[in-house]
């Protein structure tokens, strides 16, 4: 799947070993390599199994979130021009083949 960043903070983050270890910890930050490399393996998100993959909900909705370590999460939009969708309007997530990566964090706290 192709990958892309909200910001040049978060490819940063996603890109640098060093800079993700010294913001989220060893663990999480392992964590993170670990669900890139499935984002970057996989076809579609609706291959991925790792990481409880889920669709949120409220104000994160249109958003898709991995699990980390320590509560964090990795939270990705659909990327594609146009977004697929399903009937009743939601994203078609087993469909998305480009991401956007929007947030790395504890977004409960």
């Amino acid at each position: 799947m192709e990958i892309l960043y909200a910001s040049k903070k978060w490819q940063q983050l996603c890109e640098s070993r060093k800079e993700a270890e010294k913001k989220l910890g060893t663990d999480c930050a392992r964590k993170l390599r670990a669900r890139l490399a499935d984002l970057e393996a996989a076809r579609r998100v609706g291959d991925l199994a790792a990481g409880n993959p889920h669709p949120l909900k409220g104000d994160r909705s249109g958003q898709f979130a991995l699990n980390l370590a320590g509560g964090y999460r990795l939270v990705f939009s659909a990327a594609n021009d146009p977004a697929p969708l399903q009937q009743d309007g939601s994203i078609h997530w087993y469909a998305v083949t480009i991401v956007c990566i929007e947030f790395i964090g504890d977004y409960h706290g």
